[in-house]
């Protein structure tokens, strides 16, 4: 999807070497364990939990794997994990959002800031790039589970700000503060979703060329390499022209 801003979503349609998918699960297991130290180790009683173990499995996480991140969560250590968001600029004047889980702020605050400053770009203030970008939920279900008239009911039913058809998948996009409640009640009427998170939409895209997008990502890889860094959303258009 042209405007489809989740970088990590775009990384997972181009496949994953063993050490990349090593990395992957480690920021995965991290997510689930303080989502389970946060609220009720029962998936079904919290949503966060839940959540996370769902793209835990989009990611063919071992259940083993989940378990053992799940029962981290009540052995007693001196690690406290933050959700801490870092906003910048990237090369080209792209702005950035990078979410990170992590247990030390001023080294995530510093390797981000490397990476950007190498690149040409810069970490800015808190609401430096967030104002171009919505905080939305976002919930994909595959086309053949159930029909475009049926989603949409269900969705704006309960509140979501928009559902529509976007190729094989029905996207449902809902506020943030919506999001647990809508996919907990579409839960009920669907097995499984082909993924589901809390992203920033970028308002208005930026369309650069080839080799400019090709520069960013790798400047996103080297973000994303960042065990800190969970999630990172930008305002570029990463569709590579033909």
């Amino acid at each position: 999807m042209a405007g489809h801003s989740h970088w990590a979503g775009i990384k997972h349609k181009k496949g994953r070497a063993d050490k990349e998918r090593s990395k992957i699960f480690s920021k995965l297991s991290r997510e689930i364990t303080v989502a389970a130290k946060l609220g009720d180790k029962d998936p079904d009683m919290n949503p966060r939990l839940r959540t996370a173990i769902q793209a835990a499995k989009n990611a063919n996480m071992p259940k083993d794997n989940i378990s053992r991140a799940i029962s981290r969560s009540e052995v007693s250590d001196d690690k406290n994990y933050e959700n801490l968001r870092y906003e910048g600029f990237g090369p080209f004047n792209t702005a950035l959002i990078i979410e990170t889980l992590t247990d030390n702020k001023n080294r995530s605050a510093s390797s981000i800031r490397t990476i950007l400053q190498k690149n040409g770009g810069r970490l800015g203030e808190s609401g430096s790039t967030s104002h171009m970008f919505n905080n939305c939920g976002i919930i994909h279900v595959d086309k053949n589970k159930i029909s475009e008239e049926d989603i949409f009911e269900l969705s704006i039913n309960e509140g979501a700000k928009d559902c529509y058809l976007s190729e094989n998948i029905h996207e449902i996009i809902t506020k943030k503060e919506d999001f647990y409640r809508i996919k907990t009640v579409i839960e009920k009427k669907i097995d499984n979703f082909s993924y589901s998170a809390i992203e920033w939409r970028a308002l208005n895209y930026l369309d650069l060329n080839n080799e400019q997008i090709k520069k960013l990502i790798e400047v996103l890889d080297a973000l994303e390499s960042l065990d800190d860094v969970q999630n990172i959303f930008t305002n570029a258009n990463l569709k590579l022209k033909a």
